[in-house]
């Protein structure tokens, strides 16, 4: 698992298939990150867990998941919830 000291405000995150879903907001925890979906302004809070994180490459950070399974895994489990 990548440290989450390495995960900074505004890094670009992309899938493993390489389409961006958003930026950084903030670490939350020890255990997710806080995101700003990209074309997403639906009210909500977006979190992933950061064991999703592959690598961080400059300002990106890589997931292991795609953004077609990210998207599924987020609306399946609620991790967008209301703000």
């Amino acid at each position: 698992m990548i440290p989450a000291s390495q995960i900074k405000d505004h890094m670009q995150i992309v899938g493993s298939d390489g389409q961006q879903l958003g930026s950084v907001e903030r670490v939350d925890g020890s255990s997710r990150i806080k995101f700003a979906a990209k074309g997403v302004a639906d009210g909500r809070d977006h979190f992933i867990p950061l064991d999703w994180v592959a690598s961080v490459e400059g300002q990106t950070l890589r997931l292991s998941k795609s953004s077609h399974d990210v998207q599924q895994e987020l609306e399946r489990s609620g991790t967008a919830r209301r703000r």
